[in-house]
């Protein structure tokens, strides 16, 4: 029981590093599914941008994570994604949210950041999409579009993403995503979160990096924004 009091601590730094997806003894989302979010991100951003019978929506939101977290903290949740992988997933495409203006508290987001994790076998996921063209940044625009006009005034989103380093070629998808969240949001912050569960965290892939001179992604960006108008 000590334990998990030690783990349900508010972060007060922005570097979030969570050697685990999970966190207590119920699942939250699934830790297998590929991309899957840690759950203790969803819980500290809920804990600070949102209180009990707020409404919280992912409209990406894979195996869940957001819905376990959200029902958990007592928020009313709502989450889509084109891949549905549970039966309280509604099937939608982030760039057309079937929600008002102005009626959610709080959105979090996980998009792809290339296509380098198979997420689904449909042809309109944007994860089919290399972020070295900018039709990538386009569909994400659209989705960030959808976001602010569902949000409430002043409410919060966080979007979280990582670059790309392949075949010797380093894309600064965050950077190049947030230039464009910022035509919708202002910047209440930006967190790194530490990557650990991925297939390059290996010992021979560490020896890889050094011995050809390249950086093994560490971090992912999360930016917390809120919408102004």
């Amino acid at each position: 029981m000590e334990k998990n009091k030690k783990e349900l601590i508010l972060e007060s730094t922005t570097l979030w590093d969570f050697p685990t997806q999970n966190y207590g003894e119920k699942p939250h989302g699934n830790n297998k599914y590929n991309g899957v979010t840690p759950a203790f991100v969803i819980w500290n951003l809920l804990q600070r941008y949102t209180k009990e019978n707020d409404l919280v929506v992912d409209p990406m939101c894979g195996s869940g994570t957001t819905i376990d977290v959200a029902i958990e903290l007592k928020r009313k949740v709502i989450g889509y994604d084109i891949n549905v992988v549970r039966p309280d997933v509604i099937r939608n495409d982030a760039r057309h949210i079937p929600l008002d203006n102005d009626s959610v508290d709080f959105v979090f987001i996980d998009s792809p950041y290339s296509d380098n994790i198979n997420y689904s076998d449909n042809s309109k996921c944007i994860g089919k999409i290399s972020c070295e063209k900018i039709e990538f940044f386009e569909e994400l625009e659209k989705v960030a579009k959808e976001i602010h006009r569902i949000l409430k005034p002043n409410k919060a989103m966080a979007w979280l993403i990582g670059d790309q380093w392949i075949k010797k070629k380093f894309t600064p998808t965050g950077f190049l995503l947030y230039q464009r969240l910022e035509k919708f949001f202002e910047t209440i912050d930006t967190i790194c979160v530490t990557r650990h569960n991925q297939t390059s965290n290996t010992g021979i892939w560490h020896n890889r990096a050094r011995q050809f001179n390249f950086y093994l992604r560490g971090f992912k960006y999360l930016f917390i924004m809120k919408k102004n108008k």
